[in-house]
């Protein structure tokens, strides 16, 4: 397996919480930061340029009620706004259920927002976004309000226009915004759709984690689905599916967030670790529990989220500062 190296220890006056990334049209690091370790530390969106130089591009506009931002997942479309997953649940919190959104914003170069559009809100749990062509599609972890018979937990993709805003969820199966829902079989970890990803061809595939499962997604040219599939499983190699990402070259690669790894799907389907991490502080570059990765200028970076401990998670601990891993994919 690749060893893993310190990327970048992130600055502690506004990050503690790590997670969703992109790639700006200048070609720096864009990193979504929900901020969940500090209860009074709202959400940011921090730039990373080549040189690895820091700064907080923006906060990102705060709910109403809670006066706090939780941002996980982000996408830009092709005019360069950036689409926001608002995870305001990913507690559970009795106050904070249900005022999750999807946020699009227009920001200048130095931050400035010149624009915040709500396209969906009151959802329960939003967390990976992804677009293609004219759709937004975004997963969200936890549907608790549809019961499956079985007792299991249900979630779900959603699907939304570009140019759709202020559109209320149900969070319930009638919600005309479904595209799919996956049901979680594992009663170990009852956690859903997470990770989302499009390959070359324009096909979706959504993270299971707590089965460890991806799934894919054929879609019509429409956006809609034509066909769902178990497209790589191996409880050996793979526990838990949270943010995913192709290579130029169809691979696909996984932040394993339970077993403080990196998996990489090649072509034909075969599972594989490519690095993993005992219980780390993430200082010297270690999987400190990822929970994104991106391919850039040549390199796997992973967002470490190291926030989450438990029965089934090699993580321990929180620890400050928080940090980013990179591992070399030419080595």
């Amino acid at each position: 397996m690749k060893k893993p190296e310190l990327f970048l220890k992130l600055p502690e006056e506004y990050v503690c919480t790590p997670d969703g990334m992109e790639i700006d049209r200048n070609g720096n690091l864009i990193l979504s930061c929900p901020n969940y370790a500090q209860d009074d530390m709202s959400g940011c969106i921090v730039r990373i340029n080549r040189d690895k130089e820091v700064e907080k591009w923006f906060d990102v506009p705060v709910h109403p009620e809670t006066k706090l931002a939780r941002n996980m997942g982000i996408a830009f479309d092709r005019d360069w706004n950036l689409y926001i997953c608002d995870n305001q649940g990913w507690s559970e919190k009795e106050e904070v259920l249900y005022k999750g959104r999807i946020l699009k914003v227009t920001a200048d170069e130095d931050g400035t927002i010149k624009e915040t559009v709500v396209v969906a809100d009151h959802m329960e749990h939003p967390n990976g976004i992804r677009i293609r062509g004219d759709y937004l599609y975004v997963t969200q972890s936890y549907l608790h309000p549809v019961k499956d018979p079985s007792g299991k937990l249900v979630s779900c993709v959603y699907r939304f226009r570009l140019d759709e805003h202020d559109v209320h969820i149900t969070n319930t199966l009638e919600d005309p915004n479904i595209l799919t829902t996956l049901i979680t079989e594992n009663p170990e970890c009852q956690y859903g759709a997470d990770g989302i990803a499009i390959d070359s061809k324009g096909d979706l595939y959504v993270g299971n984690f707590g089965d460890g499962t991806v799934w894919k997604i054929t879609l019509n040219e429409d956006g809609t689905v034509k066909e769902k599939e178990i497209y790589a499983r191996d409880p050996e190699e793979l526990v838990s599916t949270d943010g995913m990402v192709f290579d130029d070259e169809g691979n696909l690669y996984i932040a394993d967030f339970c077993a403080n790894a990196i998996v990489k799907v090649d072509q034909n389907r075969t599972v594989k670790r490519l690095a993993q991490s005992p219980d780390t502080d993430g200082f010297d570059g270690g999987l400190d529990q990822p929970g994104e990765p991106i391919i850039w200028n040549g390199s796997l970076i992973a967002s470490c989220f190291d926030l989450v401990t438990g029965p089934g998670k090699v993580n321990t601990r929180h620890e400050m500062p928080a940090t980013m891993s990179e591992i070399k994919l030419d080595q």
